[in-house]
């Protein structure tokens, strides 16, 4: 059993503590935007930045793999094929994941507007030639009755034929990307439909875990304290400040969260390695959000790289969520 394997068990068993947390890194976003999606190469010397090519985006993804400290990597089925092919996972205690669906409200093509359409479910990727047995679907519910239930009915297709090819899943539900729910409602909104989708599901065609958006304690305290065997996980958003990634992860598993999922955070990090081992450390106990983005800082220093952020802008917590419970 690789580590992700092992921390399911604990968590199903009830025998899990802090240090089962479990960490993915999300390079699966090659399937919402693109050649946008590989984040910049800051070129500071030459006072210019450029995006990544694809080689320069897997050649990252080898070097998060070789530090075997994520538990779940998760790409598109073409990027995982490119990483097994070079053996990527060879020594690693990491497991495999691909993007089982995009939908279109995932969509980020320079100059497009598909983000504020209504969501449209949408498949790329086949579950019988996916190259590993897990995978990431998501929805957006919106409040739409008739777009919703259509969401639901492709759902519980995929979920046939996830069964069929002994493929198992986590389920990401974004917030609304219309304006029917009010801001403040989004968060119940949300642990509502969660809970009612999965309510007609037996055990054997729940997700294995969720990926939600923190929209405040309140409500992610509400759906993690709802039903214990229901595995709750964090997405992280937009890229933010070091401090806003910490500070994201040790409120989310304050409130019972038990896995985080992050992709534009790691990706456009200083540093992505220096911030996986920092968010680990706010995971297990070892430092708070405030301590790792500090020691974080020190560890650019000490490699020679320049920060995009002076160490105490970078300390800052910036996203609104967060701020009535930032210590």
């Amino acid at each position: 059993m690789n580590r992700y394997e092992e921390k399911i068990a604990r968590m199903l068993a009830g025998q899990d503590d802090r240090t089962d947390f479990i960490l993915a890194d999300a390079k699966d976003s090659d399937m919402a935007a693109g050649i946008s999606a590989t984040g910049l190469r800051r070129n500071p010397r030459q006072g210019h930045s450029r995006f990544r090519t694809r080689r320069e985006y897997v050649d990252v993804i080898h070097g998060i793999l070789q530090q075997d400290i994520v538990d779940i990597m998760l790409t598109s089925a073409s990027i995982l094929e490119t990483l097994i092919a070079e053996d990527g996972f060879a020594g690693t205690r990491i497991q495999s994941a691909i993007r089982a669906n995009d939908t279109t409200d995932l969509w980020r093509g320079r100059g497009g507007s598909y983000q504020s359409q209504k969501s449209v479910p949408f498949r790329s990727a086949s579950l019988k030639k996916a190259q590993t047995s897990l995978g990431l679907y998501s929805m957006t519910f919106n409040g739409d009755a008739e777009q919703d239930s259509f969401a639901l009915e492709e759902f519980a297709r995929f979920r046939e034929e996830a069964e069929e090819s002994r493929f198992s899943y986590f389920l990401e539900v974004f917030n609304p990307n219309e304006g029917r729910i009010a801001q403040p409602d989004r968060g119940f909104y949300l642990n509502d439909m969660i809970v009612r989708c999965l309510a007609g599901l037996r055990r054997e065609e729940r997700p294995v875990f969720l990926k939600v958006p923190f929209n405040g304690a309140d409500a992610l305290n509400e759906l993690c304290a709802f039903d214990p065997s229901v595995i709750v996980g964090i997405m992280g958003g937009s890229s933010g400040t070091t401090r806003d990634c910490l500070e994201l992860i040790h409120q989310a598993q304050c409130c019972g969260a038990r896995a985080a999922l992050f992709g534009r955070k790691i990706v456009d990090a200083d540093d992505p390695l220096l911030l996986i081992e920092a968010m680990r450390s706010v995971t297990d106990g070892a430092l708070s959000a405030k301590e790792a983005t500090h020691l974080y800082h020190e560890k650019l220093g000490a490699q020679g790289v320049p920060p995009l952020r002076e160490a105490d802008l970078d300390s800052v917590v910036t996203e609104a969520v967060l701020l009535e419970r930032a210590a």
